[in-house]
């Protein structure tokens, strides 16, 4: 599903160029949970970004679903990104302004699904989280872990082939992250979604069936758990 081929991510000031990322290969298989773990500064969300369309290398190839990304035209790239892809981030980044019922919706008036559909598919998944009580309150109205289904819910509304999680439990106490990892273990066997998630956590890295580790931007082990 994935494959990175010598990634590089640098920055170049002056007469020095600093490694973000620096020789990255890897594969991703479809339905496979991965964990990328490393201390911070390790350059893990800046893999997670390439991975999902939000940032670019600045040398090394990159396929995904058998497409050369690297040789995408912007607008294609944007494409697979709204098509394939669903994030979930440890800041929830839902719109305090729009209910959960709207911010679950977003991603659908992005791709311009019609409104019956919309509607149907929206429902389902206010069913599916349990959440249809909570679908005219606002995200403040919400605990963490309710704001991070909500999260959840809306990365999935468009039936992605993966879901990048960054810290999805990094503002969560422990039941609330266990719930949110179960969901995404439950999400990864039932649906065969793809998942990868970066985080701190020995025991939220447990759920998954791979772990990898950067150091310095570098890939120093790679693990089945």
């Amino acid at each position: 599903m994935i494959e990175l081929r010598d990634i590089d991510k640098y920055i170049d000031k002056r007469f020095q160029r600093t490694f973000i990322l620096n020789g990255i290969d890897l594969d991703v298989e479809e339905g496979e949970f991965l964990t990328v773990m490393g201390p911070s500064g390790a350059g893990k969300s800046t893999l997670l970004n390439i991975i999902g369309f939000l940032d670019e290398p600045s040398e090394g190839e990159y396929h995904f679903l058998g497409e050369a990304v690297h040789d995408l035209s912007a607008k294609r790239k944007s494409e697979y990104h709204k098509s394939h892809i669903g994030f979930v981030f440890q800041a929830y980044h839902l719109i305090d302004e729009m209910t959960v019922y709207e911010n679950i919706e977003m991603p659908l008036l992005y791709r311009k699904v019609k409104s019956k559909k919309r509607k149907a598919m929206v429902a389902d998944m206010l069913d599916r989280f349990n959440i249809v009580a909570k679908k005219d309150l606002f995200p403040p109205q919400l605990s963490g872990g309710q704001q991070q289904v909500v999260g959840v819910a809306r990365a999935l509304i468009g039936s992605p082939k993966l879901i990048l999680a960054d810290e999805p439990t990094g503002n969560l106490h422990s039941e609330q992250s266990e719930q949110i990892m179960e969901l995404l273990t439950k999400l990864n066997e039932e649906d065969n979604v793809t998942i990868i998630q970066v985080t701190h956590s020995e025991k939220m890295a447990s759920y998954s069936n791979r772990i990898i580790n950067l150091k310095d931007g570098v890939i120093v082990d790679d693990d089945p758990y």
